[in-house]
């Protein structure tokens, strides 16, 4: 089995007009009035909203693809033991391989935070009372936004500024195509931001201030009075076998970049302005499951392999020698607002 080139990913695919790729537009009224059929039975109260007995906290997003929910998810959950909580994260579990107790992402916040409780459950109802059973008395619902079954006591919706509705520009200073799936990677109108407590911007420092400001007015055209925050991914450090480095390390270091995450450009970009002399770049699918075979060769002779910190989890399981690039999440505006919401959010939930 051999990497998919970058090339390939669905984002670049779908992010080019024109073509055969606009014929998933005639597909796209069908996959809409399903999404609006259901937010509007959960709405009308048709469909069942079971609450947890512990306050829940949704971390969500509009798109598929990655907006750095991992980043504040460990964020939010040292902010809440900070403030006396004992949050847990509740997820689905996408991408766990076979047999295997925690998908990547909960592999990372296993190390990050070890004494934090995690449940990987699809039924997330189910999950919910698992983890109160735990100890938890608050949950983190990750990627929680369309999961509408368990009800949740805000609603914290995640929004990467280098690609807010999903897609890249096609080209530099064009326009990206802004559209529900199957055409673009919306998994639900912007209208659904009505819904949102609040909005955090991430990578803020990946894209200029007109920019920010364009996608701080469309939020606001949807939702008049959610906070609107701005965050960055900070890179923290670089870890190899030997040692923890500085970012600084990279500087002028020759290396072969290789992730399978959501967002792999923004993983080149960082590695890139910390004078990283990328040689070569190996993409793979979100969440991929690395088998040893593909592996093999895949580092250019004289460089360092160098991957995410999600992806590291499951090279070094392998036994693969890699340098890890780990970043963290850091609130650059709106952070004391926020974190007054989600206090008062969690401690009159905890109070019903």
């Amino acid at each position: 089995m051999s990497p998919k080139p970058t090339g390939t990913r669905p984002e670049l695919r779908l992010a080019k007009r024109g073509g055969l790729v606009e014929a998933l537009r005639l597909l796209t009224p069908l996959y809409g009035g399903v999404v609006s059929a259901r937010n509007s039975l959960y709405e009308l109260g048709a469909m069942r909203v079971h609450r947890a007995n512990v306050p829940v906290i949704s971390v969500g997003n509009l798109t598929t693809g990655g907006t750095g929910k991992t980043p504040f998810v460990i964020w939010l959950a040292k902010q809440l033991r900070a403030l006396g909580w004992n949050p847990g994260v509740l997820s689905r579990g996408y991408g766990r391989a076979e047999g295997a107790l925690q998908n990547d992402e909960g592999a990372l916040l296993a190390l990050e935070l070890p004494e934090l409780p995690q449940v990987q459950q699809p039924d997330r109802v189910a999950g919910a009372a698992a983890l109160a059973a735990e100890g938890a008395d608050l949950i983190l619902l990750d990627d929680g936004f369309q999961h509408r079954r368990l009800a949740r006591d805000l609603d914290l919706v995640l929004i990467d500024a280098t690609r807010p509705w999903g897609l890249p520009p096609a080209a530099p200073g064009a326009p990206p195509v802004e559209a529900l799936l199957p055409r673009g990677l919306l998994r639900e109108p912007l209208s659904s931001l009505k819904r949102a407590d609040a909005v955090i911007l991430t990578r803020c420092d990946q894209s200029s201030e007109a920019t920010l400001a364009e996608i701080e007015r469309a939020v606001r055209q949807r939702s008049a009075d959610a906070p609107i925050a701005r965050a960055v991914h900070r890179p923290a450090r670089v870890v190899t076998a030997e040692a923890v480095h500085e970012p600084a390390w990279l500087e002028g270091r020759p290396v072969t970049l290789l992730s399978g995450v959501g967002h792999p450009a923004a993983f080149e970009e960082t590695a890139r302005s910390l004078g990283a002399e990328v040689r070569a770049a190996h993409v793979f699918e979100d969440h991929h499951v690395f088998q040893q075979p593909e592996l093999e060769g895949l580092c250019a002779e004289g460089t360092e392999l160098l991957v995410t910190a999600k992806d590291a989890v499951k090279l070094r399981a392998l036994g693969v020698s890699c340098a890890s690039l780990e970043i963290e999440l850091e609130l650059v505006q709106g952070e004391a607002p926020l974190l007054g919401l989600i206090e008062a959010a969690a401690k009159g939930a905890a109070g019903d």
